[in-house]
């Protein structure tokens, strides 16, 4: 089966165009949110907790992965630094996103007297869930493609969104969709999990990044649209090491304490 990107662009006000990746991401932000609200009570989070502190959280988070995003390609953003703030065709780290959206929960679990780990807990359930939902934004880009394929399958990419060296190629693994499907797995496994009465606080938290760090670090493997590397070697896929290395290392020293 070949996939073959729509129009990005869904439709236009007063000659301002919409594109479909903004549309996509609202969507996935927006059942991230409702489902986290969903979980407050399983997490001893007070009653829409997540409804009433998503508006700084989503912005906190928007604001990381676009900072994340323009320093790891800073060499085109100090030449245009005019498309610093152009989002609406992409450009959005979930690196980026994790870390800031991690500093501000442990800043408002400081103010709100509530604690970090349930916090955490709960918006990494729903984190997968609108990360499988926000990858379609990548389709309607025809971005996020990995290797070419035989033609039987894959994703069709512009002549204009392809790699110098893969310019007679048009039929690409859609990386996009392998994660989407990987991203729904994980929040399965999450909701199983998040069952379990005997877990330790802060255990879903430190699963999905492992889980999803992992999955990054597979689906860059075949990427090749993009220019983030070090050697041959992606930024994704080093930071994606230091996160799991790290979730090990906080989960073994909490599993002692």
């Amino acid at each position: 089966m070949i996939l073959y990107s729509p129009n990005p662009v869904a439709f236009s006000i007063l000659d301002v165009s919409v594109f479909w990746y903004g549309i996509i991401l609202a969507c996935a932000v927006l059942s991230g949110v409702l489902y986290a609200n969903y979980k407050c009570k399983d997490f001893s989070l007070p009653a829409n907790f997540w409804i009433d502190n998503s508006p700084a959280v989503i912005i906190t988070g928007i604001l990381g992965a676009r900072l994340y995003y323009c320093l790891i390609n800073a060499g085109y953003y100090v030449n245009y630094p005019g498309e610093i703030l152009n989002i609406r065709q992409g450009g959005l780290s979930i690196h980026g996103m994790i870390i800031a959206g991690i500093l501000y929960l442990y800043f408002l679990s400081k103010y709100k007297r509530i604690r970090f780990w349930n916090m955490t807990d709960s918006i990494a359930c729903a984190i997968p869930l609108a990360q499988s939902i926000g990858r379609w934004g990548n389709f309607f880009n025809a971005e996020a493609f990995g290797v070419p394929t035989g033609g039987q399958w894959g994703l069709f990419i512009p002549l204009q969104n392809r790699p110098e060296i893969y310019k007679n190629y048009e039929f690409f693994h859609p990386a996009f969709l392998y994660e989407s499907i990987a991203d729904i797995v994980i929040f399965i496994i999450l909701l199983i999990l998040a069952k379990k009465s005997n877990l330790k606080t802060g255990t879903i938290t430190l699963l999905y990044l492992i889980l999803y760090s992992l999955v990054r670090i597979s689906i860059e493997a075949i990427r090749i649209d993009s220019t983030f590397n070090i050697g041959s070697v992606h930024i994704a896929q080093i930071i994606s090491g230091i996160i799991i290395a790290t979730c090990l290392v906080v989960l073994i020293i909490r599993k002692y304490n």
